[in-house]
């Protein structure tokens, strides 16, 4: 795999097995996340654009989100 770097072409992340939610719905509203094969983070892409732009994330980025998303702290964002 070559260097990874955010916005780079998800279709170019070779050996990444994507995994959506169980969460999500049928009409296509998630993300994607995948480990990187070399160990070094993780990639993440719409589900909806499966060929557009990965996001990548170091491993202590990832845990610190879903730490943080499995604390509630980002609750506020999704009350109307």
């Amino acid at each position: 795999m070559e260097q990874t770097y955010n916005g780079m072409p998800a279709t170019a992340l070779t050996g990444v097995t994507w995994q959506k939610s169980r969460r999500s719905n049928p009409s296509g509203s998630c993300v994607e996340l995948g480990r990187l094969p070399d160990g070094s983070g993780f990639a993440m892409r719409n589900s909806r654009d499966p060929l557009g732009p990965a996001l990548i994330y170091t491993y202590a980025e990832i845990e610190a989100f879903v730490g943080g998303a499995r604390d509630g702290d980002f609750d506020n964002l999704l009350a109307e």
